[in-house]
């Protein structure tokens, strides 16, 4: 899902550049001016667009409302203000200068880049610890750990929720130390469906900090 959302925010990000780059090819430069400041009430805040009147060349009066917004106001009634427009069609002018132009392209490219990174991120980890889980069930041990009981995982949370693990524990016979087993994080709580008081886990063979428990028992949760 992140990166689905972080190609998606980068194709925009793409169609802003291409879009601005297009604007800036056919349109024309005029001087205008700020005649009004718009309040735009916001849940907590209000901020202010500029309201810009300008001339084209054929002296066509012309006013439009800039899409950007903030508190302070970025102009103050009475500011002249250079304006780039389209001749065959001037109701789509933009202030010239670089937060109105490229604000839209910038903030889809970060947020873009930061969404395919958390997703990519997510995909590598899984994929290794799917790659850990194959190899312990080919080269390590399978032993019988007692469970212990099912927690919540909170240094994961994903939209206010947090995922389970089961943790079990196993004394090791020939040092008689005591592990401590976590499963993978289970995105509902699989307490009912534990009917054993042992689980099978996969070990490394003289290092059971290596470890995979088995939940394969679990139904598959369908998204």
């Amino acid at each position: 899902i992140f990166s689905f959302i972080g190609i998606a925010l980068l194709a925009g990000a793409m169609m802003f550049n291409n879009n601005t780059t297009s604007f800036l090819e056919s349109a024309v430069s005029a001087p205008g001016t700020v005649v009004d400041l718009v309040s735009v009430r916001g849940e907590n805040s209000i901020t202010f667009k500029p309201v810009v009147e300008f001339a084209t060349r054929d002296g066509q009066q012309v006013e439009f409302t800039s899409s950007m917004s903030s508190n302070p106001p970025p102009y103050s009634v009475g500011e002249a203000v250079d304006v780039l427009y389209l001749p065959d069609d001037v109701q789509n002018a933009k202030i010239n200068n670089s937060a109105e132009l490229w604000a839209g392209y910038w903030v889809t490219l970060v947020l873009g880049i930061g969404f395919s990174f958390v997703g990519g991120l997510m995909f590598a980890v899984s994929l290794l610890r799917k790659r850990r889980k194959n190899r312990l069930q080919r080269t390590g041990v399978a032993i019988e750990a007692k469970f212990q009981s099912v927690a919540a995982n909170r240094s994961v949370s994903i939209n206010g929720r947090n995922p389970f693990v089961i943790v079990c524990q196993w004394l090791d016979p020939a040092s008689g130390e005591l592990h401590l087993f976590e499963s993978e994080n289970i995105w509902f709580d699989p307490s009912s469906f534990i009917k054993s008081d042992t689980l099978k886990v996969w070990v490394q063979r003289n290092n059971p900090k290596k470890h995979h428990v088995d939940v394969s028992f679990l139904p598959k949760l369908k998204s």
